[in-house]
């Protein structure tokens, strides 16, 4: 049984060290990366908080963005959920999180996750072993465990997903919702970006 509002976290702080450039101002079609990210996560969830670096420039965000900033450097995603779980007003029981180079995310998608979560605290998407930590709903009720894992520096998020009850997703379970599973497919590399743009329609 699921209760409470479902909200949607978009970390965006990442380095961006083989893109070359920062992908949450990339263009993307009339928009950027963030921009489109944050946009399609909103049709299903609200509010959507971006966290970013302490010092990153973002693009301009609907007045209903949260917006926030990672605490400390160098943690990874867990300190992006720390951050951006703890954003979340108090009548959002659980957050959708991912990142924002992946801008062919399906909506359905976020909506079948949020329905596989249950009574678990997280669902994550788990593909040969792999999971996917920004491909997966958290309970806000998880945030203790994130910070006693960042306080002892266990930084992989499958630390977390030992520690609290987690549904590990299917491939089979998503298919139906995103045949080719598009909301998996991060942009790394200019040729990623190149072939998404393609994807969407906006090749040149």
């Amino acid at each position: 049984m699921i209760t409470g509002q479902a909200g949607g976290i978009v970390l965006c702080g990442g380095k961006s060290t083989r893109m070359g450039t920062p992908k949450a101002t990339l263009p993307f079609g009339p928009e950027t990366m963030l921009q489109r990210i944050v946009r399609l996560l909103g049709t299903v969830v609200s509010p959507v908080v971006t966290v970013a670096a302490r010092e990153q420039a973002l693009p301009n965000l609907p007045e209903s963005v949260i917006i926030t900033r990672d605490g400390r450097d160098g943690k990874g995603p867990l300190e992006g959920l720390r951050v951006g779980l703890a954003a979340l007003p108090d009548l959002v029981a659980f957050a959708y999180a991912t990142s924002c180079d992946v801008p062919l995310l399906v909506p359905g998608f976020v909506e079948k996750m949020i329905q596989l979560l249950g009574n678990h605290d997280i669902a994550v998407m788990e593909i040969d072993g792999f999971t996917h930590p920004l491909s997966a709903v958290y309970r806000r009720s998880v945030l203790p465990h994130i910070e006693a894992l960042l306080q002892k520096d266990l930084l992989r998020p499958v630390f977390l997903y030992d520690a609290v009850p987690t549904r590990r997703v299917r491939v089979e379970e998503m298919t139906p919702v995103d045949g080719d599973l598009r909301t998996l497919r991060n942009l790394n590399t200019r040729e990623d970006y190149l072939a998404a743009l393609a994807a969407a329609g906006f090749a040149s």
